[in-house]
């Protein structure tokens, strides 16, 4: 039996050994970074470290990093009480703090009049669609893009950005904040002082040490050139799956996009028909749909662009990584064409 095939990579991706090795030589540091005797000096340097790592690898130097528990803490950090403006492209983490009334192309472009009073994504997560980033923006949701793009904070033109660590090989449950020195900005887990005073609560220094190495080792990829790899690859996959498949559209395929993402559709082919079968298949792909109550959507980023709902229920994303082959990406093909045939024969 062949071995399964992960092709969702834009959800999580897998754990760098750099940040494996990290994680586990930190497991023993007993300090708390907070404490003043060696231990808790010890402890402290661990988090010093992975904060230069992190300002190195995202060009933030001279930047403040605060560690959070994720993006979506520090999205809560970072919007909430300001009253920004976003798009309905953005992640549900931002969308919860904004007004969601910014307008969006077919092509995905968002249209913002007021820099310094929206948030915008430099990546949408599930068309990989970038978007130009106006200077002076308040707030950029950067998780998607760090580590997949040559991108650096300090030109970025934003006051505020967030960032996760499991999008880039790093572990789950550990994110930062990264923003100007100088911008206000109002804690929102109050009590001890850490990560001066912005964010209270003894640091996950394991986590941290893992975000890190990973922040470190995902930029190093990027300046290697592993994603023009990737992108051939993800090419690849569109040009197989348009041979097989006429009828199916491929979303922001003219636009920049991330360089491992796909985001296609075939009308009438549920999203979530497509992941299950590629999932009995043996791949690990996404839908462009989601449930809310027990209700099934089509993709708000689809509708936001126009698309039709049949056509955004019928979305799927597959976004590749570091480690995919092309090998993985032929069977991905073949197996698709093939479960592409069966939904032919059926809707003839």
């Amino acid at each position: 039996m062949a071995e399964r095939v992960y092709l969702d990579w834009n959800a999580t991706t897998a754990l760098r050994p750099e940040a494996r090795a990290a994680m586990i030589a930190t497991m023993d540091q007993v300090g708390n970074p907070s404490s003043v005797h060696a231990e808790g000096r010890a402890a402290r340097a661990i988090v010093e470290r992975a904060r230069d790592q992190v300002a190195a690898a995202y060009g933030a130097e001279g930047a403040d990093i605060v560690f959070t528990s994720g993006a979506t803490e520090a999205a809560a950090l970072a919007l909430a009480g300001r009253g920004l403006r976003g798009s309905e492209l953005e992640h549900e983490a931002v969308k919860a703090w904004v007004g969601c009334d910014l307008s969006v192309a077919r092509d995905g472009a968002v249209a913002v009049a007021d820099p310094a009073q929206a948030t915008l994504q430099l990546a949408n997560a599930e068309t990989g669609i970038l978007q130009d980033l106006p200077e002076g923006l308040a707030v950029c949701d950067a998780t998607q893009g760090w580590g997949k793009l040559a991108v650096a904070f300090n030109w970025m033109g934003c006051d505020m950005a967030l960032s996760a660590a499991h999008k880039l090989g790093g572990p789950k449950g550990a994110g930062a904040l990264i923003l100007r020195r100088g911008t206000d900005l109002t804690a929102q887990l109050k009590g001890g002082g850490q990560e001066m005073g912005r964010r209270a609560g003894t640091e996950n220094i394991i986590g941290i040490a893992g975000f890190g190495a990973a922040a470190e080792a995902a930029a190093r990829d990027v300046g290697d050139g592993v994603w023009e790899k990737v992108a051939e690859f993800r090419d690849n996959l569109e040009s197989g799956i348009a041979a097989a498949a006429d009828l199916t559209i491929f979303v922001g395929k003219g636009a920049s996009r991330l360089p491992n993402t796909s985001c296609f559709a075939t009308p009438g082919w549920k999203g979530e028909t497509q992941v299950m079968a590629m999932d009995l298949a043996g791949f690990a792909i996404s839908a462009g749909s989601a449930c809310s109550s027990g209700k099934v959507r089509g993709s708000a980023v689809l509708n936001a662009m126009g698309y039709d709902e049949e056509t955004a229920r019928s979305a799927v994303r597959v976004s590749l990584g570091p480690l995919t082959t092309q090998d993985e990406v032929g069977r991905f093909v073949d197996a698709w064409t093939a479960a592409h045939r069966k939904f032919r024969a059926r809707a003839a």
